[in-house]
């Protein structure tokens, strides 16, 4: 098992736990630790990168529509009146 850096199977269980990996991913990645295949390992860490740029795409457009919100309504360009009842789902 090449742990490199690493001192222990922890050390790097918590690496992948604190770069976000389920446990499936964890121990997909720990089983082709053990089986020595450095190709495997790559990919498993490449498709969670992967999803984790995914996620930040989606969050910075998230972001990118708020902010053209705020200057709307900070240049008073948000005139419409709407009115919403308690049963209303927003």
């Amino acid at each position: 098992m090449g742990l490199g850096g690493y001192t222990s199977e922890e050390d790097v269980i918590q690496n992948l736990k604190d770069a976000g990996c389920d446990p499936d991913t964890v121990s997909r990645f720990l089983e082709n630790l053990r089986e020595g295949d450095k190709k495997d390992q790559l990919k498993v860490l490449s498709s969670h990168r992967s999803s984790l740029l995914d996620q930040i795409h989606r969050n910075e457009k998230q972001i990118v529509c708020l902010d053209y919100l705020i200057y709307q309504i900070e240049r008073n360009r948000i005139s419409i009146q709407f009115e919403f009842s308690k049963g209303d789902n927003i």
